[in-house]
């Protein structure tokens, strides 16, 4: 852990494509008054020159000259999938902090190092799980933990989406498929939910619309002994997308998608009871009451949440005031080590 210190934390991106320019430049840019960017490593020139243009900052075309720079206090990996463990231990054993794009790894081993490696440079090493700041998702565990709903009985998460892909997230050797591309954000959210608890895993995993030779159509169901069920779908090939969440509960349920839930529930309370009644009912009816439900919504106009950027106002309390990590790697190797069953089971 680095010594408590006051002033900006210094970044270098690597990887200025659809995550290091798109997602994490433009979180930096929203906090200025804790991040400066000082440098920037892209094989491309005329993104290089983008983000010097705008960022004041240095180029590098060589990593390991990058992790050379001693004005760079915190690195930030966002290059493909099969180099975030190397590069992350690379910068750790630099004496750098580490930001790692998701997925954390392509596999339970590298990750296993990763954690090893920031252990022994007593640095700090985060993984981007963003979505763990959605306001629907905050939403959807707020209503959980008030118990509303009463004991959880299901969670049905759904990605559902119709089209193709043809990119480098679509081949394994790269370590692509919506399995390690999208699935990391999701799981994040279900294993939140469950307790961070260490689940059996069913999983199916199939090429539909792809051009590569990684999955495009996902299927995991999750159980864990006093956690509730949860089944989540990513596909890229449902043309009549369902919304993405529908929580079941013995006192209710929750519905809904990121920019409007609705729940309702009733109060076990004012029921009567019922026992079981093993005569046949006098009209040949099925069993039938009338309950008074309690109906709630919400939209973002309600509560947006802190937004993305709370990731990095987090990490900057955590390297420069010595909190605790929000985001610790441990709490994502339990996501990797999900994703490899799951490959295991559905090697394709």
């Amino acid at each position: 852990m680095a010594e408590q210190k006051t002033g900006l934390v210094t970044v270098g991106i690597a990887g200025l494509g659809r995550s290091g320019w798109g997602i994490h430049a433009r979180l930096l840019s929203q906090v200025t008054d804790k991040f400066k960017i000082v440098a920037v490593l892209d094989a491309d020139a005329g993104r290089r020159k983008e983000a010097m243009d705008k960022f004041g900052c240095k180029e590098y075309t060589d990593y390991a000259a990058m992790l050379a720079d001693p004005e760079i206090e915190l690195a930030v990996v966002a290059m493909p999938s099969h180099l975030h463990a190397p590069y992350a231990i690379q910068a750790l054993e630099a004496g750098k902090h580490v930001v790692c794009e998701k997925p954390m790894a392509t596999c339970l081993k590298d990750a296993d190092a990763m954690i090893k490696a920031s252990k022994k440079a007593k640095r700090v090493l985060s993984i981007f799980q963003n979505r763990r700041y959605s306001a629907d998702f905050l939403k959807v565990r707020e209503v959980i933990q008030s118990g509303k709903l009463g004991r959880i009985v299901l969670i049905r998460m759904a990605v559902h989406g119709f089209g193709r892909r043809w990119d480098w997230q679509t081949l394994k050797e790269y370590g692509g498929g919506s399995l390690n591309n999208t699935g990391p954000h999701f799981l994040d959210q279900a294993l939140q939910l469950m307790g961070e608890k260490n689940p059996k895993v069913f999983c199916t995993l199939d090429r539909t619309l792809t051009s590569g030779d990684a999955d495009d159509h996902v299927k995991v169901v999750l159980t864990a002994e006093g956690a509730p069920m949860v089944d989540l779908e990513i596909t890229a090939c449902c043309a009549y997308g369902q919304e993405t969440w529908l929580v079941m509960g013995t006192c209710g349920g929750l519905a809904g998608k990121a920019n409007a839930l609705r729940w309702k529930y009733i109060d076990p309370k004012t029921l009567p009871p019922r026992p079981v009644d093993r005569q046949p009912t006098p009209d040949r009816s099925y069993n039938r009451e009338d309950l008074t439900w309690t109906e709630e919504t919400w939209d973002p106009s309600k509560g947006a949440g802190p937004g993305d950027a709370q990731f990095y106002r987090d990490l900057y309390a955590t390297i420069h005031e010595r909190k605790p990590l929000v985001i610790t790697p441990q709490s994502v190797r339990l996501q990797m080590a999900v994703i490899e069953k799951c490959h295991r089971q559905c090697p394709l």
